[in-house]
């Protein structure tokens, strides 16, 4: 990968964690006003919940569109993004996900996928509060697969002196 390439994603790879980052802050403050009596909340934490895997697959796909061809054609594109970026593809690129954090990728995709077509169905608390514990697993993961992604590539964050800490900021309501 040329250095153009490689800076490009870099920048497309930090600007959409940016996004992720404010979706989980917007997920903890959901989290954070449940109550049992009002369900409103509960579904409020459930569409967070939703729009953060949209948000990493966001991030998966600006992955897939600098090293492979386009998955949005395949029927079970959702799931064959999720499944490839788990693999080491040699001489192309490494793998952006661990099996761990795959594993929870998938929960958290599998919720999102019943979130938008769940039409008419309760949601269920115990199962909204156990992908919430997932997803709160899966973010260092992520950090940390990102980095270790990139700095595979040949990418060194560190001598950019550019932080994955951002400030937190208050992200989408």
């Amino acid at each position: 990968m040329d250095a153009v390439r490689r800076s490009l994603l870099e920048a497309r790879v930090r600007s959409q964690w940016d996004i992720i980052e404010q979706v989980y802050a917007t997920v903890e403050k959901r989290a954070a006003a449940l109550r049992p009596d009002e369900p409103a909340l509960l579904e409020g934490l459930a569409y967070q919940l939703h729009n953060l895997y949209n948000a990493v697959e966001d991030l998966l796909k600006v992955v897939a569109d600098v090293f492979e061809n386009s998955l949005r054609d395949l029927p079970r594109w959702h799931t064959e993004l999720l499944e490839r970026m788990r693999l080491e593809i040699e001489g192309i690129r490494p793998a952006l996900l661990s099996p761990e954090l795959y594993s929870l990728l998938d929960e958290l995709r599998s919720f999102r996928h019943f979130f938008r077509h769940a039409y008419g169905r309760r949601l269920r608390e115990e199962r909204v509060l156990e992908v919430l514990r997932r997803a709160r697993e899966a973010h260092p993961l992520l950090k940390r697969d990102l980095e270790h992604f990139l700095n595979r590539l040949g990418a060194s964050l560190e001598a950019r002196n550019v932080s994955w800490e951002r400030p937190a900021t208050g992200g989408p309501e």
